[in-house]
């Protein structure tokens, strides 16, 4: 069985970046990169931005839906990185996984928010300023999971894998 690891935290924080390189630099044979972004982009009608309060439901299945995969791929033999916007309240499927006996980690980007809106401005694909900062603001105090948080502000993306693959192989990072 694969390793998950959850890459998460707002828009702009780079969590494709670091995930790709987590995945090229896995210590496991094969490794894959999960983008969730791809997941929403699949749907053709009835979008709702999932930032809204009324897109709750369409996240909740596109949310099992990525799970569903990175599941297979985990007992494939996979590590699995996700990079994605999965916030402490969306943890219980990840949950579900730890019950199959899955190893499961999440680890949250949160450089500052001036760095963050920063970084979203200069990416080919900008967020809406007001949806980045919003969601910053969910990610600033996670309670259990805020041992979890690495601020990026000042660490290049290579330094922020490292340090990220450092907590892994020191057995930090898992969801409860």
């Amino acid at each position: 069985m694969g390793q998950i690891i959850i890459v998460s935290g707002s828009p702009g924080t780079g969590k494709s970046t670091i995930s790709r390189m987590l995945a090229e630099n896995s210590p496991y044979e094969r490794a894959v990169h999960i983008h969730t972004d791809d997941f929403y982009g699949y749907i053709r009608k009835g979008y709702i931005k999932p930032w809204l309060s009324e897109a709750y439901e369409q996240n909740t299945v596109i949310i099992e839906s990525f799970v569903a995969s990175v599941k297979v791929l985990a007992f494939g033999g996979y590590e699995v990185v996700v990079d994605g916007v999965v916030g402490s309240w969306f943890l219980e499927p990840w949950l579900e996984l730890v019950k199959y006996g899955l190893d499961v980690r999440y680890v949250i980007l949160r450089p500052s928010l001036e760095i963050t809106i920063l970084r979203n401005a200069n990416r080919d694909k900008q967020v809406e300023s007001n949806a980045v900062t919003h969601m910053w603001n969910e990610f600033s105090d996670l309670g259990l999971y805020e041992s979890h948080v690495i601020n990026s502000s000042c660490q290049s993306p290579e330094e922020t894998a490292i340090l990220i693959r450092n907590m892994l192989n020191e057995g930090n990072l898992r969801i409860k």
